[in-house]
């Protein structure tokens, strides 16, 4: 106050029993504070003991759990030109949809009637393996008609050898009989000349002993070239069979060369016909990836190739699809460190982005917005930050994930692990002690073993 005013207000107006005044006394506002120190401590002292359920937080994000259910590019599997949309951006389709058509931009498949005349070239080539199968087939009949006239002259051959050796052996048995002839004429002559020189026998009789030992002479060479004409006929039937025998090995060789020659020109359009079927099978598998086809239920998200006329290579990228009615899961990631705590069946809490939640991670009782999930795969492997992959699942016991929820939205978790009194949680935190690995009915089993 500056006490301008001449009347004073502290001379009419005591303020000792203001009750103000009585409020702000040391001795009183001391007592207070004791008080209120004692409330804190008794309070702190009771939370000590209160149950704390430890627990493990990870970001992740919301995915599907099964791959094919998960977001996922559509390819083209031809080089193409694109031609035609048929939806936009954001529609839903169904599977076997078409989302555009292509068209080609290799000069080996401009043809309009490429199937047809290549269904042509099939056929040629089936009927040309056709007519080489029947070739061979006349050329088999061939050869076994040459085996059986080989047998029946061989036999005949054989025969004339046989009759050649007897003949032979009849011709040397006759020239040895004239022979005997020859000399017992000869003995003859000489007891002929005998007997005309002492007078016995007239010269008639020796003349005509003379004339019947020339006969003699003359059946001897007879027999003799008889003889010798048989050993060149046994050699000529000899020949004869060997000749046989060498010509149908040469047709026989020359039959199966081009026996063979008919089979390796039927396998080679044998070969060519499954090459052009394969060729048409192709061509006609192409045909249908011109029209890209929505592999199954979802909704088109980015288009990456745009526009009318706009070139593409095999393999590249044409759009996103999210599939519709996915079995949603979180992904998330924990340290080393950690994972021997998580384990399949475990519980997790989340707060989803875009749900507000008021959370109190060591007491999910009484925390609110925050939903519940279940522990079902966990990584063998860790991945390239050097953390392990674990997917949690909706909890079916407890409340079901919002509906509005999509793949890709963030999602906090808290991993819950067992319950302890706050105290024993404060010590494992200032003592950086991992938390409890065993559960409480796994500690009692393992008492009851000591025990």
């Amino acid at each position: 106050m500056l006490n301008i005013s001449r009347i004073k207000i502290k001379e009419s107006i005591p303020f000792s029993g203001a009750k103000s005044l009585v409020m702000t006394l040391p001795l009183r506002e001391s007592q207070k504070r004791v008080r209120i120190l004692l409330s804190i401590m008794l309070v702190f002292f009771i939370i000590l003991f209160v149950p704390w359920t430890q627990n493990i937080r990870s970001k992740g994000y919301v995915t599907a759990l099964r791959p094919d259910q998960r977001p996922q590019t559509i390819h083209s599997i031809i080089a193409g030109r694109i031609e035609k949309w048929y939806v936009n951006e954001g529609a839903f389709v169904h599977k076997g949809d078409t989302i555009l058509t292509i068209s080609e931009i290799k000069d080996e498949y401009f043809d309009s009637l490429l199937l047809p005349r290549t269904q042509l070239q099939v056929q040629a080539k089936a009927s040309s393996a056709k007519s080489y199968e029947e070739k061979v087939q006349a050329l088999q009949n061939q050869i076994e008609a040459l085996q059986r006239n080989n047998i029946l002259k061989l036999q005949q051959a054989e025969n004339k050898l046989r009759m050649s050796e007897l003949k032979v052996q009849s011709d040397s048995i006759k020239f040895q009989q004239a022979k005997v002839n020859f000399d017992i004429g000869k003995q003859q002559l000489e007891r002929w000349e005998a007997l005309y020189q002492e007078g016995i026998r007239s010269l008639t009789d020796l003349e005509s002993r003379r004339l019947k030992f020339q006969d003699v002479q003359a059946k001897l060479i007879a027999a003799e070239n008889q003889y010798l004409s048989s050993q060149n006929e046994l050699i000529t039937a000899r020949i004869d069979l060997d000749a046989i025998d060498n010509e149908f090995k040469d047709k026989l060789a020359k039959a199966e060369s081009e026996m063979y020659t008919a089979m390796s020109a039927r396998f080679d359009a044998e070969a060519t016909v499954t090459k052009l079927e394969n060729q048409y099978s192709n061509y006609e598998a192409r045909t249908g990836f011109r029209h890209i086809l929505a592999p199954q239920d979802g909704y088109l998200a980015k288009s990456i190739q745009v526009g009318i006329g706009e070139t593409i290579k095999e393999g590249d990228a044409i759009l996103n699809i999210v599939p519709s009615n996915a079995d949603l899961a979180v992904e998330m990631y924990v340290q080393p460190v950690d994972l021997p705590l998580i384990k399949v069946g475990n519980k997790v809490r989340f707060i989803f982005d875009g749900w507000p939640a008021i959370v109190f991670s060591g007491w999910p009782q009484i925390s609110n917005g925050t939903f519940g999930g279940v522990v079902t795969a966990i990584d063998q492997f860790a991945g390239p930050n050097n953390q392990y992959r674990v997917l949690v699942v909706e909890d079916p016991e407890e409340e079901p994930w919002p509906e509005m929820l999509r793949i890709g939205s963030g999602a906090d978790g808290i991993a819950l692990l067992n319950d302890v009194p706050v105290w024993y949680e404060i010590w494992r935190q200032l003592n950086g002690f991992p938390a409890d690995y065993y559960t409480q009915e796994q500690k009692d089993a393992i008492e009851k073993e000591k025990k």
